[in-house]
């Protein structure tokens, strides 16, 4: 399911912490997040401490991202079973970190949440048991 324009710009004005929060229930809702790669596999962006992979809800936020020095990139779903089994210790193992629903342009809080993917992994699997519960 698309997310509607309105939705998109709504969604854009939260700030990191709400995006985050965002992201984990979209994910669970849809099984899927989003990754940029090119030719070289995923996408890596630095921060000051930490090289991280950038992860998006939605394809539209994915999209949103690929322009300007990064429009070669095409967006990549990555199951969540997929992200649990594989992503997460290949990324461990790296050392790499997980900006969690970065904003191309969006003022102070654009950068997103930045997060172990242990982390993010332990956030994910918990909404899935509490969904499930439902």
């Amino acid at each position: 399911m698309a997310v509607e324009q309105n939705e998109l710009d709504r969604i854009a004005g939260l700030d990191a912490e709400q995006r985050f929060d965002y992201l984990i229930g979209r994910v669970v809702e849809t099984g899927e997040l989003w990754i940029l790669t090119d030719e070289h596999g995923s996408v890596m962006l630095n921060t000051d401490d930490e090289d991280c992979v950038p992860v998006w809800p939605d394809l539209a936020f994915a999209e949103q991202w690929a322009t300007g020095e990064w429009s070669e990139c095409e967006a990549m779903s990555i199951t969540l079973k997929q992200w649990n089994h594989r992503w997460t210790p290949g990324l461990e193992d790296d050392g790499f970190a997980v900006v969690v629903f970065p904003l191309p342009d969006g003022g102070e809080d654009e950068d997103g949440l930045v997060v172990w993917p242990e982390e993010l992994d332990m956030m994910l699997t918990r909404e899935v048991k509490r969904s499930r519960k439902k």
